[in-house]
């Protein structure tokens, strides 16, 4: 059952138009505490438009966001980062030419709200190296920690953002296509890493690949050209006959091979 104390993120006739396009209509979502949400559908529905919204990276046309009880619409993108929303994005977004360890050194200092500055001795974050090999260590990258992370194959890249993310202490993770452009090795093992690390905390994710949806989404919100068009579990929105037409197929087997 879901209650207010339950819910910790609520849009409210949340709506976006682009020069009389409407790109978000009207859509309704709350995720639950300690839930994984996916927010899935087909190409142009809706869905990163509405993360951008959600970030205040675009500015609602219409329509409210809550999070946690209070309402955030008005919040700039530093406060919503503030209140503990914090996104990790399509493409990986790590310093490169640093090693593994140094990534989440500086998203802990991010998370204690001081700047980093490159001119500092880099003895100067070495009080950061225990959490850091925490979070190393839980999303499976300790074995890593000194290597440049230009260096990691792709889905480890993802997985140092997942822990740079985790740095941030967030209590609602956005998950923009974690599993985007990775072959299945790698699809496999950041699936079982969102998992793992959801447990106890919330993340709401923006996912194509239905076999990661199926296996580890508590509850699935189907957008299609901007409305929301079916809500519920993975086998209720499998069943679902407007679902299955949005995914250009008539079959639950068809959809479970979507790739929207």
């Amino acid at each position: 059952m879901v209650t207010e104390q339950s819910v910790i993120l609520e849009t409210r006739q949340l709506t976006k138009t682009f020069l009389g396009f409407v790109a978000v209509d009207s859509v309704d979502l709350k995720v639950q505490r300690g839930h994984i949400h996916a927010l899935i559908g087909p190409n142009g529905a809706g869905k990163t438009t509405c993360f951008n919204l959600l970030t205040k990276f675009l500015t609602p046309s219409a329509g409210q966001i809550f999070f946690d009880g209070q309402e955030i619409t008005g919040d700039k993108p530093a406060e919503i980062a503030r209140r503990g929303i914090i996104r990790s994005f399509q493409i990986s977004a790590v310093f490169p030419q640093l090693s593994v360890r140094d990534n989440v050194r500086i998203a802990l200092q991010r998370g204690t709200g001081s700047s980093f500055h490159f001119w500092r001795s880099e003895s100067a974050l070495d009080h950061l190296n225990p959490r850091a090999m925490e979070l190393l260590d839980e999303v499976g990258l300790a074995e890593f920690a000194d290597e440049t992370t230009v260096n990691l194959p792709y889905g480890r890249k993802r997985a140092l953002e997942i822990a740079t993310t985790l740095a941030m202490e967030p209590s609602l993770m956005l998950l923009d296509e974690p599993t985007q452009g990775m072959g299945h090795e790698d699809v496999d093992r950041v699936t079982q890493l969102i998992k793992q690390v959801g447990a106890g905390r919330t993340i709401l994710m923006v996912e194509h690949n239905m076999k990661v949806v199926s296996s580890i989404a508590d509850r699935i919100t189907v957008l299609a050209r901007g409305a929301v068009l079916a809500e519920g579990d993975y086998d209720t929105v499998s069943h679902n006959p407007d679902v299955m037409e949005a995914y250009m197929g008539t079959t639950q087997g068809e959809l479970e091979g979507a790739q929207a």
